[in-house]
């Protein structure tokens, strides 16, 4: 069996590469005679990192000789669906979509974020796609509801992301043995985002105060330079001192980092979700609907949202105080939720391999 995958490879997004070595490594569990082509920004590595086969995403005959030789298109997972970020998006991955469907290839949306779509033609384009595809399969109720909404012939299941079919806890980091460390630490995940609000000052404080109160601030770099940037930003907001890991740490390391941790403040939803399969409760920061979806699915808190003036720094620390006043039967609870989501992580693939097959 041969599979092309698309989504969002190959950038140093370690929360996309994340759900790449998920698909790819649940699949192959299931079944070991799969073979991957991957299209990619940077094919020579993803073909290193995952042992897979790799094509340039951008070039359309490359792209379409791996659609023609291979059983099926895996399309996701992560939020591909979307113009919140561009007009480029929906039209790229829909194109893929496309070109498999005019070969007769199977596609399986594979536990996608779909919208925030504002954009008529963008809803246009994502439901005449959709309608031509296999299986849909979603990881929250918000995608759920809008795929639906757009009333598209296929079933929209709702499924975990990827990555929670991993257990993060087998993983180590080099970098945190290193850095001679001699404090529980709290990792941090923050972003940028256009907003009024000065969200990551406020951030800052409670990071300060947690300080303060005996723990080690560390900063966990999740999409590359862009993220060092606003971690070192925030960094210097504070009084009291942190770290910021490497950017370009592993993927195993970042999960490692986190799960090494007692806390997790944070923003990114990959950040949230190596928490999650980690054993280390998190405080989020939503940007997303994406990010309340998924802390609403674990049991954990969302202390506000950077587009919203209306919680402050104490609003974490209120929330991180209660974590830690309660803190084995918060683990114990978010451990619960994840095995369950582990197991259905593995189902997913199943579906998608009785597609292709």
């Amino acid at each position: 069996m041969r599979v092309v995958i698309s989504g969002y490879y190959g950038f140093d997004n370690v929360g996309d590469e994340a759900i790449l070595f998920s698909i790819v490594n649940t699949l192959r569990g299931l079944r070991d005679d799969i073979e991957f082509v991957v299209l990619s920004n940077n094919p020579q590595q993803t073909a290193e990192l995952y042992e897979v086969e790799s094509v340039n995403r951008f070039d359309l005959k490359a792209v379409r000789a791996a659609l023609h030789e291979s059983d099926g298109l895996i399309s996701g997972g992560g939020s591909l669906m979307q113009d919140a970020t561009g007009m480029k998006s929906i039209p790229y991955y829909s194109g893929v979509i496309r070109m498999a469907k005019w070969m007769d290839k199977p596609v399986f949306v594979y536990a996608q974020g779909v919208g925030p779509v504002n954009r008529a033609l963008s809803k246009w384009v994502l439901k005449s796609t959709f309608n031509r595809v296999d299986s849909i399969t979603v990881r929250d109720e918000e995608s759920k509801a809008l795929v639906e909404s757009m009333r598209v012939r296929p079933e929209v299941t709702l499924v975990p992301d990827p990555v929670l079919g991993l257990d993060g806890t087998k993983f180590s980091s080099d970098w945190l043995d290193g850095a001679d460390v001699d404090k529980p630490v709290v990792t941090v995940s923050v972003r940028d985002w256009q907003t009024q609000v000065p969200y990551l000052i406020r951030i800052a404080d409670s990071l300060d105060q947690l300080a303060r109160d005996g723990y080690r601030i560390v900063f966990v770099p999740m999409h590359g330079e862009h993220d060092l940037k606003t971690s070192k930003d925030t960094a210097k907001m504070m009084r009291e001192d942190s770290l910021v890991a490497p950017h370009d740490l592993s993927m195993e390391e970042k999960i490692a980092l986190i799960g090494e941790s007692k806390l997790l403040v944070g923003m990114r939803l990959h950040a949230l979700i190596f928490a999650a399969i980690s054993e280390t409760p998190f405080v989020a920061l939503s940007y997303d609907p994406k990010i309340d979806s998924f802390a609403s699915m674990v049991e954990q808190p969302v202390a506000g949202h950077v587009r919203e003036d209306n919680w402050e720094a104490e609003d974490i620390m209120t929330h991180s105080k209660e974590i830690f006043d309660r803190y084995e039967s918060v683990v114990q609870r978010l451990n619960e939720q994840v095995t369950v989501k582990r197991q259905q992580a593995v189902d997913t693939a199943r579906q998608a391999i009785k597609i292709f097959s």
